[in-house]
């Protein structure tokens, strides 16, 4: 069961790191054009952002729940969560290619 806690990790990693990405690019579009569409990005972002790093604390460092992530939790929970943080993941790695485009 730990290759679907990594790819989890490594998913949920990822869109966390595309999300810092995009919360500067979208903060700096806010910053420069004051616009509502700027800082609704922003602000679903920082959201998405809050999400990711939460659910990366329980996988990694919560010392209750990352042993029973790892150790006890049925693996096709953890197939159909590792399917959520990949299609994430991708999604978000799309929408910085797009942003950044």
């Amino acid at each position: 069961m730990s290759i679907w806690v990594d790819i989890a990790r490594l998913s949920v990693g990822l869109s966390a790191a595309f999300l810092l990405v995009l919360l500067g690019i979208w903060g700096r579009n806010y910053v420069t054009f004051r616009s509502k569409h700027a800082l609704g990005l922003l602000v679903f972002g920082f959201f998405l952002f809050a999400q990711s790093i939460f659910a990366l604390y329980y996988y990694t460092a919560d010392p209750t729940l990352s042993v029973w992530f790892a150790t006890e939790m049925p693996a096709i929970a953890w197939r159909v969560l590792m399917g959520i943080h990949v299609l994430q993941a991708v999604a978000l790695g799309v929408l910085l290619w797009i942003t950044w485009d």
